[in-house]
């Protein structure tokens, strides 16, 4: 009898990783993996029939492996890969094996330092609304699907994928039609600094088959590139779209004028690419409203970089002018804030009370002088404390703020669920 063909995730639970998972499972392969700390995702694969543990385990790993895959997130030295490569197991970044799919695909792909999960989830949205055979990888769990990804009907289906910059994962696609959204300094870790940045972008670009739909004012020159923003002169423009979104900020008018140039250079007819957008759901974590009532508010974001926070609390003031903002702030990463500390501090100082955790390891190790505390020192705001993590919901049940908004990329969404079921008790 032939053995079913296996795969093994070292770090399952992330976000792109389970999608890719869940993708290799619904292909027929047997999927088994490993992640640091269990999670509602990992809890959700292995409802789904994948086998996955918890302790970095050599003797833990199945007999037969035909293939790996691993994320840059997870340390070089962890147990489980140098037994993997002891092993002769062929290893593939999460970015390598996506290439290989999008090769055998019509791809449509979206870049950007911000907005491309949310942009990635409408586009795959309007092309599910208008009948077409898509296939999409999302950096989140779009609301519509209820899923990290859409399985296409056939081998034929659009691919729709989220193209991330970090590590230049991104160059390992083969797009036919792409966006780009925005270009702003950020894993400098990875780039050194914004110009290096610029031409990973530009060679993403480069890599495009038919077009490159390119945000007013961004560095891309490529010749088969059309415009979009609010400005007169782009191809595509925020005005034109005539409709109210489902989802507040002028970020996401941005984000939807993008989708609706992706669907219409596939060839889809404008009104009901309109059409569809008015029934965008938007994703967890982005601008995620999880409890409104008449007395308190609950919204949750994964905002991390400066320019995301910016335009998450601009869209919430404007949502909610006559409310006070109490922000819960998680830093991500010593190295973002390191390298913008007086950018994070203009823009927490955004609102009106400020609670700060600690900063989000990730796979860095911590770098002297660069704390939480530095951090809040440089803040300009009367209201502001630092508050460690197994305090957070008793520090929240003492204020009751009338509108409480979660921020950040770490584990701050492990508080979601009981924030929400706290405040929907007040």
């Amino acid at each position: 009898m032939r053995r079913m063909k296996s795969a093994y995730f070292v770090g399952i639970g992330g976000i792109g990783m389970s999608a890719l998972a869940r993708y290799y499972h619904s292909q027929g392969i047997a999927v088994a993996g490993y992640d640091l700390t269990p999670s509602s995702l990992t809890k959700q694969l292995e409802a789904e029939g994948m086998a996955v543990h918890y302790e970095d385990n050599p003797a833990l790993l199945p007999a037969h492996i035909d293939f790996a895959v691993y994320t840059p997130a997870v340390p070089q030295n962890l147990d489980e890969l140098v037994e993997l490569r002891r092993r002769g197991i062929p290893l593939m970044k999460r970015a390598e094996a996506l290439g290989a799919i999008s090769k055998e695909h019509f791809t449509i792909a979206i870049a950007g330092t911000h907005g491309k999960t949310t942009t990635t989830a409408m586009v795959a949205h309007i092309l599910n609304e208008c009948g077409v055979d898509m296939t999409a990888f999302i950096g989140g769990i779009a609301n519509n699907f209820g899923s990290n990804l859409h399985l296409g009907r056939t081998a034929e289906s659009v691919l729709v994928v989220e193209a991330d910059e970090f590590d230049r994962s991104f160059l390992q696609l083969a797009p036919n039609i792409s966006i780009v959204n925005s270009i702003d300094a950020d894993h400098l870790d990875i780039y050194g600094d914004k110009q290096h940045l610029v031409e990973s972008f530009n060679a993403f670009a480069q890599l495009t088959q038919n077009t490159v739909i390119v945000k007013e004012g961004l560095d891309i020159n490529v010749p088969n590139q059309v415009s979009f923003g609010f400005g007169k002169d782009c191809d595509y423009r925020v005005e034109d779209l005539d409709l109210p979104l489902p989802i507040p900020g002028k970020h996401n008018q941005l984000n939807a004028t993008a989708a609706f140039a992706a669907a219409s250079e596939l060839g889809l007819n404008p009104e009901e690419i309109a059409k569809a957008l008015a029934t965008f759901k938007g994703v967890k974590r982005r601008f995620d409203i999880r409890v409104k009532n008449e007395k308190y508010c609950y919204i949750d974001d994964y905002a991390h970089h400066p320019e995301e926070i910016k335009s998450c609390l601009s869209a919430i003031k404007a949502s909610f002018p006559s409310k006070r903002v109490t922000l819960v702030f998680q830093p991500h990463l010593f190295t973002r804030t390191r390298d913008f500390m007086e950018d994070f501090a203009n823009v927490l100082a955004m609102a009106d009370d400020l609670i700060l955790l600690d900063i989000y390891p990730a796979r860095e190790k911590p770098i002297e002088g660069i704390t939480s505390q530095a951090l809040l020192d440089k803040i300009n705001l009367d209201n502001k404390c630092l508050c460690p993590k197994e305090n957070l919901l008793e520090t929240i049940a003492k204020r009751k703020p009338e509108l409480l908004v979660t921020m950040g990329a770490g584990n701050i969404d492990r508080f979601v669920e009981p924030l929400q079921n706290m405040i929907s008790q007040w």
